[in-house]
């Protein structure tokens, strides 16, 4: 399906291998937008090793304008046990701010949604900030519906670590 010319002519497309050092500056961008600039722990080589080793679990899209990635979609495969299909977790959307309005978050989303139509997966998910209006917004003008009776939780660290040595 992809690679796909926008009307800008900015590319659509999968990611491959030589695009990790620009996936990385978004995932940057997309930290300091969510008020955790020093957060980001990642590394170009880890990125080669998720998103192009032998049996990468994670997946990107990424918008090309002029030479530079301008936006990501990063995402990886779920399963509901209820409807028996895969599904597809949006773990980062982010496209930079001197380019947003151009209609590339909205064609990353859109080249996720073909690639669950295609494959018959059942859901798209991800979270959102709950201050993050503007992407709150973005995202009712999709069709997109929260799942107000659901609540994320995680475990890291030494709670994690904890949990482990249980077994």
């Amino acid at each position: 399906m992809l690679p796909k010319t926008l009307p800008d002519g900015a590319i659509l497309r999968e990611a491959r291998p030589g695009d990790e050092a620009g996936l990385l500056a978004c995932i940057r961008g997309l930290a300091e937008y969510e008020r955790e600039p020093d957060a980001v722990e990642n590394t170009v080589d880890a990125l080669t090793r998720t998103l192009f080793g032998e049996t990468p679990h994670a997946f990107a899209h990424v918008v090309e304008r002029d030479g530079e990635i301008v936006g990501i979609a990063i995402w990886f495969l779920t399963y509901s046990t209820w409807t028996g299909t895969h599904g597809i977790w949006l773990e980062d959307l982010f496209v930079d701010d001197a380019q947003r309005g151009r209609g590339y978050g909205k064609a990353l989303m859109a080249s996720l949604a073909a690639v669950c139509v295609e494959r018959g997966y059942a859901r798209f998910e991800w979270s959102v900030l709950d201050w993050n209006e503007p992407s709150i917004a973005f995202y009712r003008s999709i069709g997109a519906v929260p799942m107000d009776e659901w609540t994320t939780q995680r475990l890291t660290g030494v709670h994690l670590e904890e949990l482990a040595r249980e077994l």
